[in-house]
């Protein structure tokens, strides 16, 4: 089954050594995403201090797997390489989700940890990693070997699909 069907958010980690090959293989893949005019507005951080994992788990509440996870990935937009104002969330976007997608098909874990638009945790990360004015926070992922397996579920709904027109749900 496609990685685009079983990967999931893992939040439990085993401490287990993620290797550099594998963070390169994911960060080409998110290098792969498709973006406005092929501008490619992303730069990565990669986050193994184990102190700033700590600052940000304990400064976020929803990033308290950053204690077990290995390394982390912050995916951000360099302004000065968008097309056009804006278009780097969707851009950001694409590359995030590429990104978890290798990490799933090598047998890792991650999750998707919002940081933009939210002013507090851009903030911390710009701090925390020394970025400069141009670049901007857009998410950090978790990575790691996992210690859960989440189970698998059919999202796929019918009735969110409309065909030329909104229509009205009975």
């Amino acid at each position: 089954m496609s990685s685009l069907y079983t990967r999931r958010s893992i939040r439990k980690y085993t401490g287990e050594f993620v290797h550099d090959e594998q963070l390169m293989e994911a960060l080409r893949a998110g290098m792969h995403a498709p973006s406005a005019g092929n501008r490619q507005p992303w730069a990565f951080v990669l986050i193994r201090d184990r102190q700033n994992l700590q600052i940000i788990a304990e400064t976020n509440s929803y990033s308290k797997m950053l204690t077990s996870a290995d390394v982390a990935i912050l995916v951000c937009a360099d302004t000065m390489e968008q097309k056009d104002a804006g278009y780097y969330a969707q851009d950001c976007s694409a590359a995030t989700e590429n990104i978890l997608l290798s990490l799933d098909e090598q047998g890792l874990g991650g999750v998707w940890l919002g940081i933009y638009p939210s002013d507090d945790k851009m903030k911390l990360l710009t701090r925390l990693c020394r970025l400069p004015d141009h670049i901007v926070p857009f998410a950090l992922i978790s990575v790691g070997h996992p210690a859960e397996t989440p189970s698998v579920h059919n999202r796929f709904k019918p009735d969110r699909i409309h065909h030329d027109v909104w229509e009205r749900q009975l």
